[in-house]
């Protein structure tokens, strides 16, 4: 297994932003000293649910004070922004940290970021493939045709750049497949429905993709103790973040509820004794198909609770590499 970070930078009730983001940097760091492998970092707009408005900024602060884990982003949301603007970027970190840098997209949501840094909510309903086509010509090399002259995407990127695309629909599992783009998937689906996306891209590819599952992780006494610790207080940062999800087009949402959604959580997630928590990752490897995961253990909203989880969870690095 390769085992990675997620960091959603969440605005806990009474931090900051900047205490937010101070945290996953933090994080970050810990996570390089101790042998992870890769470090996603989540993009959101206008929302307490994360504080990071642009993970490929935030990967490149990352990029600059690590040696030696990988950065991702989780993702970086195509339809509020220029795809070759996105490649550029990449390209730019690329150079400047070789073979560090992966980079994950999404369509995103139908979120009032649309209308502010979007085309509004058309380009997110019929433009993610073509947005999509756009960015890999970039990485690529394939100069963007012009009425006047071609330009050709500077600087080039110096190796290739890792692709993944976040899934939650069977429309973007075919789009990801279509285009050889490995997986993201997301933190709600348990083991049989990882299963389906990745059997569904496969025979899709015609070939197995080096895909990541998101999931929540956290580290106490037993398997009792961790769930009761996280489903206490994921609320207290869902709930507000959730309702910081505001729909483009003006109508109503329906949001999940927070005290439901954590309880799904923590039934779908690895939980307990570090032992527990590598035995369950190992477990969910072996049903969903899927050897990578990224892991949020800022689950409680106490920071020396997440350092803990992670130095815990660390100890069985090696022997879960060898899943």
């Amino acid at each position: 297994m390769r085992v990675g970070v997620f960091l959603i930078s969440p605005r806990w009730p009474g931090r900051s932003d900047a205490q937010a983001l101070a945290g996953t940097m933090r994080l970050a760091r810990l996570a390089d000293d101790l042998g992870y492998a890769d470090v996603w970092l989540a993009e959101h707009h206008f929302s307490p649910y994360g504080v990071c408005p642009s993970a490929v900024v935030l990967a490149g602060h990352v990029l600059g004070v690590t040696s030696r884990v990988g950065v991702g982003t989780a993702v970086s949301v195509l339809p509020t922004t220029r795809p070759v603007a996105l490649a550029e970027q990449a390209a730019l970190l690329d150079a400047v940290a070789p073979g560090r840098l992966r980079l994950g997209v999404g369509r995103g949501g139908p979120w009032r970021e649309l209308d502010v840094l979007g085309d509004g909510i058309a380009r997110w309903s019929e433009g993610f493939g073509a947005d999509l086509d756009v960015l890999l010509d970039a990485l690529r090399g394939v100069p963007v045709a012009l009425p006047h002259g071609d330009a050709p995407l500077v600087p080039a990127p110096p190796s290739a750049i890792p692709v993944r695309v976040a899934a939650t629909s069977a429309d973007t599992v075919t789009t990801a497949a279509d285009r050889g783009l490995p997986l993201l998937l997301g933190m709600h689906a348990d083991d049989a429905e990882k299963r389906a996306q990745v059997d569904a891209w496969t025979g899709r590819a015609g070939w197995a993709g080096e895909h990541v599952a998101v999931g929540i992780a956290h580290v106490a006494s037993s398997v009792g103790a961790a769930r009761t610790a996280v489903r206490d207080a994921l609320p207290r940062w869902l709930r507000p973040g959730l309702a910081g999800y505001v729909r483009a087009d003006g109508h109503p949402t329906s949001p999940r509820d927070p005290d439901d959604y954590a309880d799904l959580l923590t039934r779908l997630h690895p939980l307990g004794t570090a032992s527990d928590c590598a035995a369950r990752l190992a477990e969910t490897a072996q049903r969903s198909g899927v050897g990578q995961v990224a892991l949020m253990m800022q689950t409680t909203g106490e920071p020396a609770a997440a350092e803990h989880t992670l130095r815990a969870i660390a100890g069985h690095l090696p022997a879960l590499a060898a899943v």
